[in-house]
């Protein structure tokens, strides 16, 4: 017998860089569709982002729940600088070695 239980969306915490090098870190269901948001720096952008363009989005993973998502987003702003760009490049690496995969 079907269910018509939905499954919850899955949550993503990315991190962008502004052009003064600073990291802004956030969450959301779909990660290019708030970038784009952010890069268009209207009503939808967060307010520390705006005038602070170009931006490149550094860094996204898929977390789970929105409440897990909060969570780890706590916990990355709490991260030194160094530590959120260490997190960066450990993920470009990764990225780089499965695409040589």
């Amino acid at each position: 017998m079907p269910t018509d239980e939905v499954s919850p969306r899955l949550w993503y915490l990315y991190m962008i860089r502004c052009n003064n090098g600073h990291l802004y870190t956030g969450v959301t269901i779909d990660v290019g569709r708030r970038f784009g948001e952010h890069q268009m720096g209207g009503v939808k952008s967060a307010k520390f982002l705006r005038g602070k363009g170009p931006l490149v989005l550094e860094y996204s993973e898929p977390v789970g729940t929105h409440s897990e998502a909060l969570k780890r987003e706590i916990l990355v702003k709490k991260l030194s600088r160094k530590r959120k760009l260490d997190l960066i490049s450990a993920h470009k690496q990764t990225d780089t070695c499965l695409s040589q995969v």
